[in-house]
C-alpha cells in the first residue's frame, strides 16, 4: 500500500528491455523536434527492470475497485458485470479494423449488424424507428429534443417549454435547454410518482414535451403513465422517456405502448458495457414514426440484400457524431442481445428487479426508506437515523469500502436528503447481496454505537478522507521532483 511512484524507483543504469543497436548515428531531441513540444519538468524516464516494472503497475491497480473485484450497487449507471463474450466480439478484426471511410461495399457486415441492432431495439420498446448515432445518454436527450422542436418548426408552430419531473435524471434539463426550450418543473406526489392533475395543470399548447424517466430516479414505476400521455398528447405535445433505467423493464413492458413518443437506449448501461471511467457510451433514440423524417442523418437503409447509407434526409436535424457513433458499443449490446434472446432479456429485468426489493426489505428499519413500497431495479434510502449520531451519508459510503464495497450513489436523486441509491442489477448472486446487507447493518451499528469509526472511515485504503472540494479544483496532475 505504500508503493512509491516510479520516477522514486528509478535507479541509474537499471533497464526494463534489451534492445538491438541502432544502425544510424544517434540523434537528440532538440535537433528534430520544435523546443515548444519538449518538455523540460521531467528530466529523462524511470530506469527500472521488468520485474519492477510489472510489479508497479500491479500493485496500483490492486488500489483500483472494478466490477471484476466486487460487488457494484452504484445506482442509476447499472455497473453491472457484463459478459466477457461481448468484449471477445468488439475485439473480432473484422469489425475491430474496419476503418470509418470504407465504402458501403465493404462495410455490408457492419451495416447489416447495426440495422439489426435497430430493430431490435424497436422490438423491445416498441418505437416504430431508431437511429444508433449518439454517442450516450445525455447526447441521445438532445437528439430526442432538437427532432421535437424541428417538429413543431417545420409546422410553423414552434413551442417554448417543456415540463420536467423532479424524479427525473438530472441532465433532461439540461438537454432541454440546449436544444432550445425553457423548463417547467413539477413535483412529485407522496407516492414518488407524478400525477395526472399536476401534469394536466402545467401543460398548455406552448408545451412541446413531457421529459420523464421511467422507472425515476427513486426507482418507481409511474404508475399513470397511459393517463398522462393523454393529457399530453390532447394538447399536442410528446412524451420523452429517458430509457437509462430500462434494465427494470426489458422483456416485461414496451414503453411506446404506454404512449411514450421519444427513448434513449444507453447501450452502455442496460445492454453491456459498464461506462465507469467516463465511457465510451452509445444512446441509440427510438421515435414514432411522426418524428422519424428528423432523424439524423445518414440512415442505414436497406434495399434487396444490400445495406447503405441514405443522406437525402431534408427534414433531418444534420449529424450528430463523427461516422455513425460508438461501433464497438454497439457490437456488445448487439452480442449481449442476440446471446440473451427475449426470454435472458426478461429474466435479467425481473432479477434486476428482484434483488433490488430484497436489499430494500432486509436494510429497511436500519436505514431510512422515504418511500416504503415495491421498487423497481433499485432502492433509496437515507441517513435519517445515523444522522442522530451526525454520521452521514458520505460517511456510511467511505465505511462500506473497508467492507469490501464500492460505495452505491449518494446524494441523489436530490429529492431525498442524504439519499442512498442502491442498484444491485441482475447479476448478483444471493449470497454477495447478503454479505453486502451485513455490512451495511453493521455500518449502521457502529453509527449508533461508535460513531467515530463511521466518521473517520475509510482505515484500510491507500489514502483515507481527502479534500474533495480541493482536489476537483485544484488537481495535481503532473509529478514534481
Amino acid at each position: 500500500m505504500s508503493e512509491p511512484l516510479i520516477f522514486e524507483k528509478s535507479s541509474a543504469k537499471r533497464k526494463g528491455v534489451s534492445i538491438p543497436k541502432p544502425d544510424c548515428p544517434e540523434t537528440n531531441p532538440p535537433d528534430v523536434i520544435s523546443k515548444e513540444f519538449l518538455r523540460d519538468d521531467i528530466k529523462g524516464f524511470p530506469e527500472v527492470s521488468e520485474v519492477d516494472t510489472v510489479r508497479h503497475w500491479t500493485r496500483l491497480s490492486q488500489w483500483n475497485f472494478g466490477v471484476d473485484s466486487g460487488f457494484y450497487p452504484l445506482g442509476s449507471c447499472t455497473m453491472k458485470y457484463n459478459p466477457k463474450i461481448n468484449e471477445d466480439t468488439a475485439r473480432l478484426a473484422g469489425f475491430s479494423k474496419a476503418h470509418p471511410y470504407q465504402s458501403d461495399e465493404l462495410s455490408q457486415g457492419a451495416l447489416q449488424l447495426m440495422y439489426e441492432l435497430e430493430g431490435f431495439l424497436c422490438e423491445i420498446s416498441g418505437m416504430d424507428t431508431v437511429t444508433l448515432q449518439p454517442a450516450a445518454g445525455a447526447h441521445g436527450e438532445l437528439c430526442g429534443m432538437l427532432m421535437i422542436a424541428q417538429y413543431f418548426k417545420e409546422k410553423g408552430k414552434p413551442r417554448k417549454k417543456v415540463i420536467i419531473p423532479d424524479t427525473a435524471h438530472g441532465t433532461n434539463p439540461a438537454s432541454s435547454h440546449l436544444a432550445g426550450f425553457s423548463v417547467v418543473s413539477i413535483k412529485e406526489e407522496n407516492g414518488g410518482v407524478i400525477t395526472p392533475d399536476v401534469v394536466a395543470a402545467a401543460m398548455d399548447e406552448d408545451t412541446a414535451a413531457l421529459m420523464l424517466t421511467n422507472p425515476n430516479t427513486l426507482g418507481l414505476f409511474e404508475l399513470n403513465i397511459k393517463e398522462i400521455a393523454d393529457i399530453v398528447h390532447k394538447k399536442g405535445g410528446f412524451i420523452y422517456c429517458d430509457g437509462a433505467n430500462l434494465n427494470a423493464l426489458m422483456g416485461i413492458a414496451k414503453l411506446g405502448e404506454m404512449g411514450v413518443d421519444v427513448i434513449q437506449f444507453n447501450l452502455h448501461k442496460t445492454f453491456s458495457t459498464p461506462h465507469g471511467g467516463g465511457g465510451p457510451g452509445s444512446g441509440p433514440v427510438g421515435v414514432e414514426k411522426s418524428l422519424e423524417p428528423f432523424l439524423p442523418k445518414p440512415r442505414i437503409i436497406k434495399k434487396g440484400k444490400r445495406f447503405s447509407l441514405d443522406y437525402n434526409r431534408p427534414k433531418s436535424i444534420g449529424r450528430l457524431k463523427a461516422f455513425y457513433g460508438n461501433f464497438a458499443i454497439m457490437l456488445r449490446a448487439y452480442s449481449y442481445i442476440r446471446a440473451m434472446g427475449a426470454d435472458g432479456l426478461k429474466k435479467a429485468s425481473e432479477m434486476a428487479v428482484l434483488n433490488a426489493n430484497y436489499i430494500k426489505e432486509k436494510l429497511k428499519g436500519h436505514y431510512y426508506l422515504p418511500y416504503d413500497q415495491t421498487c423497481m431495479h433499485e432502492s433509496v434510502f437515507s441517513d435519517k437515523l445515523q444522522a442522530e449520531s451526525d454520521v452521514h451519508t458520505l460517511d456510511i459510503a467511505k465505511r462500506l469500502i473497508d467492507y469490501g464495497f464500492h460505495p452505491p450513489t449518494i446524494y441523489f436523486p436530490l429529492i431525498v436528503p442524504g439519499a442512498i441509491m442502491i442498484e444491485p442489477t441482475e447479476t448478483e448472486t444471493k449470497e454477495v447481496l447478503d454479505e453486502f446487507i451485513g455490512a451495511m447493518i453493521k455500518i449502521a451499528k457502529e453509527a449508533k454505537d461508535n460513531p467515530d469509526i463511521v466518521k473517520n472511515a475509510p482505515h484500510t485504503t491507500r489514502v483515507s478522507r481527502l479534500d474533495e472540494a480541493r482536489a476537483a479544483r485544484s488537481p495535481v496532475l503532473r509529478w514534481k521532483g
